[in-house]
């Protein structure tokens, strides 16, 4: 979809911090994660629900591929998986480590949003790539 934010990072139109990437998906740090590490891994190819991908179960895969990194990155074992899509209206599971005292509670705290750097963005982009 020409007007998708997802289709233009695919398309490397729009800038991300890329974590992982094979021929069907796409992982990438949230630009407003709720905790360091929080990734959303997006199918190339434009789906507008997770549960729309042909792929399903090989999709959580790759975000289970990814949670993995993520903990290796972190240090932190309690990953958030989740797949709301009302925000950005193509296929996107989010990987967010959780943590005590991060904000969240026992639930998500939508508003609980880290204001991280450019470079500290990119030092945990790196991190998490090379643990995957």
């Amino acid at each position: 979809m020409a007007d998708c934010v997802f289709c233009k990072i695919v398309k490397g139109e729009v800038p991300s911090y890329k974590v992982h990437e094979d021929k069907d998906y796409l992982a990438f740090l949230s630009i407003e994660p709720l905790n360091l590490g929080h990734c959303l891994i997006i199918p190339k190819k434009h789906y507008r629900y997770a549960d729309q991908v042909p792929n399903f179960g090989e999709y959580f895969e790759v975000a289970k591929k990814v949670g993995n990194g993520i903990k290796k990155a972190t240090g932190h074992e309690h990953l958030y998986f989740l797949t709301v899509g009302n925000e950005i209206k193509h296929a996107h599971i989010w990987v967010t480590p959780h943590y005590d005292g991060d904000g969240h509670g026992n639930d998500v705290n939508w508003q609980a949003i880290k204001k991280l750097s450019e470079s500290q963005m990119k030092k945990i982009a790196k991190k998490i790539s090379d643990k995957i």
